[in-house]
């Protein structure tokens, strides 16, 4: 049974991830609904967490850079000591600095890091376990994600109901330094490259060298890029602005504190299908066809046809919120398993070389298009605030459109 199990190094990968991503899904919970309960302003919500991924974008790059130079540890350990830094920071800042500007710099900041933190990540998968393993090892990277973010929104909700912003950041510093110490012990294989030329023109040469194996070399993998690009405004966008704008401000909860924990709960139960996702991945990942993922895009925008219905019709908010949950519940699962196809695949097909390089373009490219649909359907949800069942009906359509789109280049994926 040795050969069927993951390397040490891969689980401290994997504990380290646990307990970080934790930090982070608390941070990215807490800090937007914060914002919202403090200003009312669902439009202002759009435009703070929109702009909040253009960090993102422009770091994945610079991370994919490093992590293809750098020993892929050291960038872990650094990142997660630089966090807890920042949110320390922000604790001891925070009431000294008008409250929008503070809550946007520092997820201006997370976004960053994240950017260049999980290039790193992701690139180590292969370096850490055998080819056969590759789709298990992103399923169980994935699951930790939705464990994360099961169990962050769902106990941060409750402690920003009961005890506010200060004790849910107080933990967050405490995962973050946590992370960093485990990780301290991870033993990645590093080969240090020769540099033949200035730094500035090694970027260059590495940048371009990428761009041109996923847009000529490789296009199949930009064409996937973007189906994911297309899908983060179409989909995700719409359940990051829309279910909080649903649970706090359109379903009559009996108070404002139920609304915070529903809407905890329902982050909670996104997760939940995300690790089922995962799961699935995981234990099916050989018998599935990345060819067929379109499937899983179809099933998504399907499935938010029915939260439309609920808001269209008159029927109370505890029914509402039960097809929003279940719905939801399975567009991630569907999301998750999608995402561990995409990135399996290109885990494998792709140089040693270039790994960190082509999955931190892939993170900038699909997560540039998110800002768009986030501050679309902040504005939307204000304009459309009678009619907001027409946002889903229409999203669905896109989806789906999308998933048409992404059966017609399955032909040009390879079996792996």
């Amino acid at each position: 049974m040795e050969h069927n199990k993951f390397s040490k190094d891969f689980i401290l990968v994997v504990i380290g991830q646990i307990i970080s991503l934790f930090g982070n899904a608390v941070m990215r919970f807490a800090l937007p609904m914060h914002l919202l309960n403090v200003t009312g302003s669902a439009a202002l919500l759009g435009v703070v967490s929109g702009l909040a991924f253009i960090p993102l974008a422009i770091m994945s790059p610079i991370g994919g850079l490093i992590a293809d130079r750098v020993n892929k540890k050291n960038i872990m350990v650094c990142l997660d000591f630089f966090t807890a830094f920042l949110v320390t920071l922000f604790v001891l800042l925070y009431g000294e600095i008008n409250i929008v500007t503070i809550i946007l710099v520092m997820l201006f900041l997370l976004y960053g890091i994240s950017g260049a933190y999980q290039p790193s990540v992701q690139s180590s998968i292969p370096l850490l376990v055998s080819e056969e393993k590759v789709m298990p090892a992103n399923a169980a990277i994935n699951m930790v994600s939705s464990l994360s973010g099961l169990l962050g929104p769902a106990l941060g909700g409750m402690a920003y109901a009961a005890w506010g912003i200060m004790p849910v950041l107080y933990v967050c510093i405490g995962c973050f330094i946590f992370s960093a110490v485990m990780e301290i012990f991870i033993k990645i294989p590093f080969a240090k490259r020769e540099r033949n030329a200035s730094l500035f023109h090694e970027a260059k040469a590495d940048l371009i060298e990428s761009i041109h194996y996923i847009s000529k070399e490789r296009s199949e993998i930009g064409k996937l890029t973007l189906c994911c690009a297309c899908i983060n405004i179409s989909l995700s966008a719409l359940m990051i602005i829309g279910l909080p704008v649903i649970v706090m401000q359109v379903l009559e909860f009996p108070s404002s504190q139920d609304a915070s924990q529903m809407y905890g709960f329902i982050e909670a139960i996104l997760a939940m299908g995300g690790l089922a996702g995962g799961l699935y991945a995981g234990i099916f990942g050989s018998k599935m066809d990345i060819r067929g993922f379109w499937k899983m895009l179809l099933a998504a925008g399907i499935l938010l046809i029915p939260i439309g219905i609920v808001l269209l019709i008159d029927c109370s908010a505890y029914t509402a919120y039960a097809v929003m949950a279940v719905s939801g519940l399975i567009i991630m699962a569907c999301a998750t398993i999608f995402t561990i196809q995409a990135m399996s695949y290109i885990q494998i097909t792709t140089p040693a070389q270039l790994i960190g390089k082509v999955i931190a373009w892939i993170i900038a490219l699909s997560t540039c298009a998110q800002p768009i649909g986030q501050v679309l359907y902040g504005f939307t949800f204000e304009k459309l605030a009678g009619h907001l069942w027409i946002i889903f009906f229409v999203s669905a359509a896109v989806t789906a459109l999308i998933a048409v789109f992404g059966k017609k280049i399955c032909g040009q994926l390879k079996s792996v």
